[in-house]
């Protein structure tokens, strides 16, 4: 009888295959079984186990094998197979980045002086001497290589410490947990929430932890194994979101002031760093698909006009992918703003994932982007507000980079956050490939099922991409599925009830006519088999629409009167934006916005500060707070419930002035 009370901790073995790649049989034979004997002999936590495949079977066996992690390619005996050797090791990286790969050759090396070229060391992360034969040695390395990309300094130092049961006399104040564990007020909130999560909650006195603001010993570490995993120079974890993380990217290249070049759909935050910098945004204007109101990408046409009409620009700031998936052809437009000495921060906040799975690259990094930003909390598996800079700036100056980091980071930041960071980055490198895969499978089915319904439809790449854009490669996140709710009768917002209210489910956003899901690390078969049924069911029950809905195009960006900073900061006025409709609009017209107007969704900007007020925007704002689905609006100020604007004071003019300048028109 098993321990039934042992279940929870009961998990399954772990199993990593290292595949030996030659085309001699007799030397993959018997190497095989030399280091399948050796794995038996030693101790093998983590299941290694050696298989043998050809050259022309590997790209299948890399696709179809979640469980391999490391590669022992032969190079022969010659420079030609060495060639051979080397652009196998390319090619295969392409389709599986985190593997280790390692090199076995003869006599290749002894011409070159010095040892192996750097070309080759590059590629590979160890050599082996096809002669030598101590499998006991190469078993070893290969271990230790694959349990440096499975370790989580971090995470276990934190771990340690907890088990290691210090009294604490310091911050914070719960200490452990005591504070709350046995209150007769707030100790139910102690057992809800569970041991651990209190006396994981440090502070930087646990110096053995390190410090995130300058780190020197296990979270350097960490971050170190975080850029070797994205592929980055330099990886940077940050416990305040990805909002912060666009904040002092931008202000690394443009403190002080500078031309920003940014589509104008971007995160509220780029917005906010414009302002905190005294930038001068150049905005891309976002193209709208009419039929389901989601707005795409900017036409590449678009960037390349901006890049060539402002030369001066310091940063491209732009989104890839999108909330609704999709991603730029980024690697046409780095290299035209590279051409012309702009830096490129890409805002990656929903697309962390796409460095570990063959069908989601080419990413942000691996097309030249100088900075990525991602939200590592979004489609992988850490906690909410963690996130990652990756960067590979070849001007990048990492003094100056940590005291803007500094400024923003909090000096007590959440461990727990940080060892979340930790161990998403180990599950990417370790099993990425293999979940993702799943995911992806996924998709399919529920995309297959939902058509079936005959009333809802999942929206393809072709249905998603708005006509502007036709020409510009856009690519699909398959992730992130759209669902069209048209021929239900029911318009978005009134599905997403539905699906809570009877099924128990939370989609991820709305649209008039969509909804949309994410499928992640965490779906599961049970998961995707209760949303198959809730559309389903939802699908017999169709009503008539009594009118169409159309889509509510923004208004066209006016023109920027001053800096959004000076705007921001001046002195204002509010204005109601109701008052009598035609008066209000009469009052607004003309006058330049002191705050960022934003819609929700889609959570575009219809105003930024400095921006002059038109009256198609009062009309669009006023439009969107009347009947009975008024839209939610940030940055408008409610003086008893009247909705007001914030707008720049006009200068006051003297009789002085005037004077002057009559003298001035008169001479």
């Amino acid at each position: 009888m098993p321990d039934l009370g042992n279940l929870s901790e009961q998990r399954q073995p772990l199993e990593c295959r290292v595949a030996l790649v030659s085309n001699d049989r007799d030397l993959s034979s018997n190497w095989v079984n030399a280091l399948n004997a050796t794995a038996a002999q030693h101790e093998n936590p983590f299941g290694l186990r050696f298989e043998s495949v050809t050259t022309a079977a590997l790209e299948k066996h890399l696709r179809e094998q979640d469980r391999l992690q490391a590669l022992i390619i032969d190079g022969g005996c010659s420079t030609e197979e060495l060639s051979n050797a080397e652009e196998l090791a390319d090619r295969m990286h392409d389709l599986r980045a985190q593997l280790n790969v390692f090199l076995v050759a003869q006599n290749s090396f002894l011409s070159t002086q010095g040892g192996a070229p750097a070309s080759v060391r590059k590629r590979f992360d160890e050599l082996f001497d096809r002669r030598e034969g101590n499998f006991n040695h190469m078993f070893r390395l290969v271990q230790a290589f694959i349990a440096r990309r499975a370790s989580t300094p971090f995470a276990d130092t934190l771990k340690e410490y907890v088990f290691s049961a210090r009294d604490a006399w310091h911050t914070p104040g719960h200490s452990g947990g005591d504070s709350l564990r046995n209150s007769p007020w707030v100790g139910d909130f102690y057992r809800f929430m569970g041991e651990h999560v209190f006396n994981t909650d440090l502070s930087v006195s646990v110096q053995v932890l390190d410090s995130l603001l300058e780190p020197h010993s296990v979270i350097q570490e960490a971050q170190d194994l975080a850029a070797q995993a994205f592929g980055a120079q330099h990886s940077f974890f940050l416990t305040n979101g990805t909002s912060t993380a666009n904040k002092v990217v931008i202000q690394q290249i443009l403190g002080g002031g500078g031309k920003i070049i940014v589509d104008q759909a971007c995160h509220k935050s780029v917005h906010h760093a414009v302002i905190m910098n005294r930038c001068e945004p150049i905005y891309l204007k976002s193209t709208l698909h009419p039929e389901f109101g989601i707005y795409g990408p900017v036409r590449r046409a678009d960037i390349e006009q901006a890049l060539d009409e402002h030369p001066d620009a310091g940063l491209l700031v732009i989104t890839s992918c999108t909330y609704d998936g999709l991603r730029y052809d980024l690697k046409p437009i780095i290299d035209c703003a590279h051409e012309r000495g702009v830096k490129v921060l890409i805002d990656e906040a929903w697309y962390a994932h796409g460095y570990f799975h063959t069908e989601l690259r080419p990413t942000a990094l691996e097309c030249g982007a100088d900075y990525v930003t991602q939200s590592t909390h979004k489609m992988l598996s850490a906690f909410s507000q963690a996130s990652m800079i990756h960067v590979q700036d070849p001007d990048f100056d990492e003094y100056r980079f940590r005291e803007n980091l500094n400024m923003y980071a909090s000096t007590s930041p959440q461990y727990l956050m940080i060892a979340s960071l930790d161990v998403a980055r180990k599950q990417m490198v370790m099993e990425g490939y293999g979940c993702l895969r799943h995911c992806l499978q996924m998709v399919e089915t529920l995309r297959r099922e939902v058509d079936a319904t005959g009333v809802f439809r999942a929206l393809t790449l072709d249905d998603l991409i708005p006509a502007p854009l036709a020409g510009d490669n856009i690519r699909l996140d398959p992730t992130k599925v759209t669902i069209d709710v048209t021929a239900s009768g029911y318009s978005g917002k009134e599905i997403q009830v539905k699906l809570f209210d009877q099924f128990g489910i939370q989609v991820e956003k709305t649209t008039y006519n969509t909804v949309s899901v994410l499928v992640t690390l965490g779906s599961t078969e049970s998961k995707l088999l209760r949303l198959v049924h809730a559309f389903k069911q939802l699908a017999r029950q169709p009503r008539r629409r009594s009118h169409a809905v159309t889509a509510r195009q923004l208004p066209e960006f006016t023109r920027l009167t001053c800096l959004p900073a000076d705007a921001y900061f001046a002195e204002t006025e509010e204005l109601p934006l109701m008052d009598n409709g035609v008066l209000a609009e009469k009052k607004l017209v003309g006058r330049t916005c002191a705050d960022e107007i934003v819609p929700y969704p889609p959570g575009i900007p219809v105003l930024v500060p400095g921006q002059e007020i038109s009256a198609q925007i009062v009309q669009f704002l006023q439009q969107l707070l009347q009947g009975q689905t008024a839209t939610e609006i940030h940055g408008l100020i409610f003086r008893s419930d009247e909705p007001m604007l914030r707008v720049v004071c006009e200068p006051k003019k003297s009789s002085g002035d005037n004077v002057k300048k009559g003298v001035k028109k008169d001479g």
